[in-house]
């Protein structure tokens, strides 16, 4: 090897060695007081979980287990009974192979430490949530009921056409919801896909006999049916700040709440186009001056939707007023410059898990106060 080589050999190995030296000065910072310097995993453990009783920042893992970018994607897996050590001098967190040796281990997926509850996201994991304005219009459809049911659920027969036989008897239900409207540009994303339930084809023909296994609100004529994806949803990943800087606002909430808390689903106004991926962690943030009420009876909240007759549905048939009344005139005029400079407060944890281009969902870690539509997130 000529002198110039070795020189650049010596460099990058240098470089390594400071850079692995910082991340665990980082690891050590963050690491709580009270952290055990074993510990058993349980069943029932997950991922954010154990990173909690080790780290005041559960989203550092990957330093904790010094794992790097590509390790991240696919992470060490532990499972119940695995005994994880603190290295107190590094900040590293290992499993103690001595105390793993008298058992035979199987490394089955399945069985492993999942980064969050499956029971908060498995519903939503492998299920499209972002249509298109056309996407399900030539999507199989509900054209009849038994008996000329208005409303059917799980347990009631329907027939459908479109159907066929090689993408499998099993389907899930769907009705295009409101618009995903990005509070920042005001260009519209898409269209919610709302889950409405499941059914088995019991017979195949041209109309096809389905009966509804399950349903989580009415199911009407006209509801669209998508395959059921042979995919399982992964749970395995490592919670993760972005690489770089993402900023967005929340669009909507699960269930069409007004505002949310921990372990609920949210959709965000950026995706993977920003560089977001499953496992990503982001802070929330709220104006403690925005106006709750207007965005309440504002169409970015949903005022107004597709159904009804003409495409759309007041929540109201008349204006409400209130604000205008007397009570809330102001003898001194508001100074809009000093109040856009009241800071944001920091109040919560989102992580990503599941990524469309130009949106994406994510479950509620933490939160301070009740996660609302237009509430800004961050790289934290």
């Amino acid at each position: 090897m000529s002198m110039k080589n070795r020189i650049i050999s010596l460099l990058v190995v240098a470089t390594s060695m400071v850079s692995i030296g910082c991340a665990g000065a980082q690891t050590l910072q963050t690491l709580k007081p009270d952290a055990p310097d074993r510990y058993t995993v349980q069943r029932g453990d997950t991922l954010w979980g154990i990173s909690g009783r080790y780290l005041n920042s559960p989203w550092q893992w990957p330093q904790l287990w010094n794992l790097n970018r590509e390790q991240v994607r696919n992470p060490h897996r532990i499972y119940p009974g695995d005994v994880l050590v603190l290295d107190r001098t590094t900040g590293r967190l290992s499993v103690d192979t001595v105390a793993l040796s008298p058992r035979v281990r199987t490394e089955d997926i399945t069985q492993a430490v999942p980064t969050i509850p499956p029971s908060a996201i498995e519903a939503f994991a492998s299920r499209p949530m972002v249509v298109g304005e056309n996407e399900l219009d030539n999507a199989p459809h509900i054209m009849a009921t038994e008996e000329s049911r208005v409303v059917v659920g799980a347990g009631n027969i329907a027939y459908v056409k479109g159907v066929t036989k090689d993408k499998g008897e099993n389907w899930h239900i769907y009705r295009r919801g409101d618009k995903l409207v990005d509070p920042d540009s005001g260009a519209t994303i898409g269209y919610l896909g709302l889950y409405l339930g499941e059914a088995v084809v019991r017979q195949f023909g041209e109309v096809s006999r389905i009966e509804i296994t399950k349903s989580t609100q009415e199911i009407y004529t006209g509801d669209r049916l998508i395959a059921v994806g042979r995919e399982a949803p992964v749970f395995a990943y490592a919670p993760r700040a972005p690489n770089g800087k993402v900023q967005g606002r929340v669009m909507s909430l699960a269930d069409n709440l007004f505002e949310t808390g921990r372990y609920s689903v949210v959709s965000l106004s950026r995706g993977s186009k920003d560089g977001l991926e499953a496992g990503h962690i982001l802070a929330l943030y709220r104006s403690p001056t925005a106006a709750r009420y207007s965005l309440r009876t504002s169409a970015l909240f949903g005022r107004s939707g597709p159904t009804g007759n003409d495409g759309r549905r007041p929540y109201y048939e008349e204006q409400l007023n209130v604000r205008d009344s007397p009570i809330f005139d102001r003898p001194v005029a508001i100074n809009e410059t000093d109040i856009a400079k009241i800071p944001t407060e920091r109040y919560g944890l989102v992580m990503v898990f599941r990524t469309f281009e130009r949106a994406s969902f994510a479950l509620v870690m933490q939160a301070n106060l009740p996660v609302a539509i237009d509430d800004v997130f961050t790289t934290p």
